[in-house]
């Protein structure tokens, strides 16, 4: 039996609604975890916050965490840096606090490899179609043809790799998305605390 807190990591494609689960998560309140913000080097969009969604830095900031090893995690996609700043994360666990990142695929695959003793719960999210994902990543608006190709391009790799995940759910309802992802998640708990 650990007195520390789990890591739980939410991952899937580009549009397949990772923040959309995760709000609703937190939302219902049903489980006890801290959300990890990300660095980002993107500009923020139209809605977003500062600290909220993710920690918006210029490249120098992002270097010097780099330099200084305070990242789980951290990958460029398209032409922008994301990176999961380990000091928060640590401080949280260490304390008995469960932590839930939203990662992309990459990101994942770095934690597995370098933070193995973490021993996370992998949770893979996919779209019900491919069409409902590319339709999903249009639907937002934000990004010039180009980027949403590149997007969908890395989506299809990604989708194949959901078998290296503990767990995958359908994100076809977010509501029942959810409940899912809250059994598995209680049932995970439940077992590393007996």
């Amino acid at each position: 039996m650990s007195n520390k807190g789990a890591l739980i990591i939410l991952s899937g494609p580009s549009g397949v609604g990772k923040g959309t689960i995760r709000q609703a998560l937190l939302a219902r309140g049903c489980l006890p975890f801290w959300y990890s913000v990300s660095m980002t080097t993107r500009s923020i969009r139209p809605g977003e916050t500062d600290g909220v969604e993710y920690y918006f830095v210029n490249d120098a900031e992002f270097d010097r965490n780099i330099e200084t090893g305070n990242f789980l995690e951290y990958v460029e996609f398209v032409g922008h840096r994301y990176g999961t700043p380990k000091d928060k994360v640590l401080e949280h666990l260490n304390a008995g606090v469960n932590v839930i990142l939203e990662i992309d695929v990459s990101g994942t695959e770095k934690i597995l490899t370098s933070c193995a003793d973490l021993d996370p719960i992998t949770i893979f999210l996919i779209p019900p179609s491919f069409q409902v994902l590319e339709d999903r990543i249009r639907g937002r608006s934000t990004e010039d043809e180009a980027t949403i190709l590149r997007r969908l391009l890395k989506a299809r790799v990604e989708m194949q790799v959901r078998d290296r995940y503990q767990h995958v759910v359908v994100n076809d309802n977010v509501e029942q998305a959810v409940e899912e992802i809250e059994k598995i998640i209680g049932k995970e708990l439940s077992r590393r605390s007996s």
